[in-house]
């Protein structure tokens, strides 16, 4: 199992650039770290949709062959890590359809508490779905819609939706972006030359070379068409309530997301979890990639070098034979090895940015002190994870969180480290400065901002 939260996927746009496909797919790569079950991409001529998705890595789905054929000046793409619906190709986005509306795609970000609901009734109503991933129901919503436009069938199917949902339509003529009204998951807009580009990350638009412009804000539908963007506001205000998992984990730190720099954040995670759990030290270690930012920040605040103990090996692919017992450790070993001229005889500050079953902590921790480190003084940059998500984040269920059913000495005697501390929720609302109060902290609370169906409920009691 694994032992790392999963945001669900990514997504990236252009319209009015006549290589629309092609920037898809370096965009798909930079968002390549939010999902790598799966991707697709769909492109319009201004007459056809045309779309092409595959199982594993964009670069392993897309050949100069596959971007040929999709053909025009507007695309959609998308990356999946599946939270809701099983993995399969059945279920890789864009999924496309033709409909009384004319023909659309759509790719989306986040996961909806009330898809059984709908699912159910529009079943009741005869649709028949080709996939269990709950974006198809958008696209049913839309179909069956009466509106006379187009626009007004997309607002009217999407307004029965609850929970998180960045999401990007391509239909002949226009892209239409949508953000759910409390704005969970993170949604940017920036333009290149004359084309407009919308995405989950910033990093995206920096690799085409793309200005960021500004987020598409909660609640909104924004329509770019041939006389450029439009901006709707048809869903009744709601609390903002952005992911704070985006800056402690999901987004790449050379990301701009919910408008704050990435590192900017992360580094503040650091440098307050350096103020409130200081321990006398001889170096500060990440585990990479994901603790480096923090990492940084803490060694500046409390004065201990920081050094890279522990290397991964960036070349470790999806999935791997392991051997049987004869090599210890071996899971985690393949992607990280210790450096036991930094870690010999020292006392280290282990760096990282969360405990979910705390079976990976255990073994980095045993690693390091195989390698010859005297203490291992375990510092994680977020609170302690206790609640399961359902807003687009794959969490297990609350009995297999360490944290939700162990106390903090519980969990220090599992993972065998010389002491652990965790970020204060006040220390991680500070780290994200003057938007403190536009985040949601439900992993962390058990407070959930749009409430979810009975049947949810369960993954509460374990």
């Amino acid at each position: 199992m694994l032992d790392k939260l999963n945001d669900e996927c990514g997504v990236f746009g252009i319209y009015g650039h006549p290589e629309s496909a092609n920037l898809t797919y370096l965009g798909l790569y930079a968002l390549q770290h939010r999902g790598q079950e799966s991707g697709g991409i769909a492109a319009s001529d201004g007459l056809k949709l045309r779309a092409e998705r595959g199982m594993g890595y964009v670069a392993d789905i897309f050949n100069e062959h596959a971007l040929s054929g999709l053909r025009g000046t507007s695309a959609i793409g998308h990356v999946r890590y599946s939270t809701a619906g099983e993995s399969g190709l059945v279920n890789a986005q864009p999924i496309l359809i033709d409909c009384v509306h004319g023909p659309i795609a759509v790719c989306h970000n986040g996961n909806l508490v009330n898809d059984r609901e709908l699912r159910t009734a529009l079943t009741a109503q005869g649709a028949i779905f080709q996939t269990s991933s709950d974006t198809e129901v958008f696209l049913h919503l839309y179909a069956r819609s009466k509106a006379g436009r187009p626009e007004d069938a997309l607002v009217e199917a999407v307004g029965q939706a609850q929970g998180a949902f960045s999401l990007l339509f391509l239909m002949r003529d226009r892209l239409v972006a949508v953000r759910d009204p409390h704005g969970f998951r993170p949604m940017a807009l920036g333009r290149l030359d004359d084309a407009w580009v919308v995405c989950s990350e910033t990093c995206a638009m920096d690799l085409i070379g793309a200005t960021y412009v500004r987020d598409v804000e909660p609640g909104e539908v924004l329509i770019i068409g041939p006389d450029g963007p439009t901006s709707l506001r048809p869903f009744p205000p709601a609390l903002v309530s952005h992911c704070v998992f985006e800056h402690v984990y999901f987004s790449r730190p050379d990301s701009l997301v919910f408008g704050e720099s990435v590192n900017k954040v992360r580094t503040n995670l650091g440098r307050i979890l350096a103020r409130e759990a200081a321990v006398p030290a001889d170096v500060v270690v990440p585990v990479p990639d994901s603790g480096v930012c923090a990492a940084v920040g803490y060694a500046e605040r409390s004065g201990i070098p920081l050094q890279f103990g522990l290397i991964r090996n960036h070349y470790v692919g999806r999935t791997f034979i392991e051997p049987q017992q004869s090599i210890r450790h071996f899971g985690v070993k393949v992607k990280l090895n210790p450096v036991r001229s930094i870690l010999e005889g020292r006392r280290v500050v282990l760096i990282d940015d969360s405990i979910v079953r705390g079976t990976t902590s255990r073994k980095l921790v045993k690693m390091i002190k195989a390698a010859g480190a005297r203490e291992v003084h375990m510092r994680i940059s977020c609170p302690p994870t206790i609640s399961p998500c359902f807003y687009g984040v794959d969490t297990p269920r609350r009995a297999e969180l360490i944290a939700a059913t162990h106390t903090l000495e519980e969990i220090r005697k599992y993972i065998e480290a010389d002491s652990l501390r965790y970020l204060s929720l006040e220390g991680l609302l500070e780290a994200v400065n003057s938007h403190r109060d536009e985040y949601c902290t439900s992993c962390y609370t058990g407070r959930y901002p749009v409430p979810f169906p009975r049947h949810e409920a369960e993954a509460l009691r374990g």
